[in-house]
């Protein structure tokens, strides 16, 4: 099994966040999409890297490998927050909710009220949704 996301390099991290946005892609598209962009045959080696370490498999897409992330994506995202909330916000969820919320142009009232659902249910499961 692959170690956490967060023990990755920066290119390591760059792939994959691309990986995991796209959900497929070559390493052409994963080339186009990295800022101040390595060679192709490093991009390439780094696949096979992640690959090797568990996070990456590929299939044959006619006569180019196809990349596909290999954990769970709702995995991935928990581990990208956890990681936020403690990198960022001296693991305080509460600080975390509160900067994001402050980031939004507008919630929608529905959206507020999935929150608000959200939050209950939390309150009912100590904590936990």
């Amino acid at each position: 099994m692959a170690k956490p996301l967060t023990e990755l390099g920066r290119r390591e991290r760059q792939i994959m966040d691309i990986l995991v946005r796209r959900k497929r892609a070559t390493a052409a598209e994963v080339l186009a999409d990295i800022p101040d962009q390595p060679s192709y045959s490093a991009v390439r080696s780094m696949l096979r890297l992640l690959e090797e370490k568990g996070y990456v498999r590929h299939e044959w897409d006619g006569p180019r490998y196809v990349f596909l992330p290999t954990a769970d994506p709702e995995n991935l995202q928990r581990a990208a927050v956890r990681h936020l909330v403690e990198t960022f916000f001296d693991n305080s969820t509460e600080s975390a909710v509160v900067a994001l919320l402050g980031e939004q142009k507008s919630l929608t009232t529905e959206q507020l009220d999935r929150l608000a659902k959200l939050i209950a249910q939390a309150k009912k499961n100590g904590g936990r949704l």
